[in-house]
C-alpha cells in the first residue's frame, strides 16, 4: 500500500461521464508507482505535481482512494504530465536508482537487468559494470562523468518506468506488476 502519491491530473468537476460528480485526482504512488484515482476532500484545491498523503489514518486532501488505474485509463493530460512527475520523483530519491545501477545483475545467461533500461546499450552496460567494480556510483552526475556517451541516467529510469506502467513487460524492475487476468 502506498503512503504518498503525486497528483498527475486534477479534475475539479470530476469525470463528465459520471453522475454525482466530485473532484478527483489521478495519482502515481511514490514507492511502487501504483496508478490511482482518488476523491478530493470538499473545499480542497489540488495542483499537478503535489505530493499527498494517501496512507491509513487522517488524510489532509484525499477523502478516499476510488480505484487502481490501468495506464490506458489515464487522461491524455495525465499521460503527458507523467514523465515530468517521474523525473521529479527520481531526483528526490536518487538512492534507490543509484543502488540499482550499483547492484543490477544478470537475469539469464544472455540478458542483464541493465539491458532493460532503454538506451543503455551493450558498451555502456559493460562500462557501468567495469566502473562500479572500481567504486560504486555516488550520483547521477558521477555516472555521466564516468560512463561516456551515457546520456541522462534519470531519463533512462523515466523511460523504463513508463514502459512498465503500460503493463506489457516480462520483467518489472520498479513498478508493481499488474494483476494477471
Amino acid at each position: 500500500m502506498e503512503e504518498y502519491a503525486y497528483v498527475i491530473e486534477y479534475l475539479p468537476a470530476g469525470h463528465a461521464s459520471e453522475s454525482g460528480r466530485e473532484p478527483v485526482v489521478q495519482m502515481i504512488g511514490e514507492d511502487d508507482y501504483t496508478l490511482l484515482e482518488a476523491s478530493v476532500k470538499p473545499g480542497v484545491e489540488m495542483i499537478v505535481s503535489k505530493r499527498a498523503y494517501i496512507g491509513k489514518g487522517e488524510r489532509q486532501e484525499i477523502s478516499r482512494i476510488k480505484k487502481r488505474l490501468e495506464y490506458e485509463e489515464l487522461t491524455s493530460s495525465a499521460t503527458s504530465t507523467l514523465p515530468m512527475i517521474l523525473k521529479k520523483m527520481i531526483e528526490e530519491k536518487p538512492d534507490k536508482y543509484l543502488a540499482f545501477i550499483n547492484k543490477a545483475g544478470p537475469i539469464s545467461m544472455r540478458s542483464h537487468q541493465l539491458d532493460l533500461l532503454p538506451g543503455i546499450g551493450k558498451k555502456n552496460m559493460e562500462r557501468i559494470i567495469e566502473e562500479r567494480e572500481k567504486e560504486p556510483f555516488k550520483s547521477f552526475k558521477d555516472i555521466q562523468d564516468r560512463v561516456s556517451n551515457m546520456g541522462d541516467p534519470i531519463a533512462l529510469f523515466v523511460n523504463r518506468i513508463m514502459i512498465e506502467l503500460q503493463g506489457k513487460e516480462r520483467h518489472y524492475l520498479f513498478v508493481k506488476p499488474p494483476a494477471r487476468k
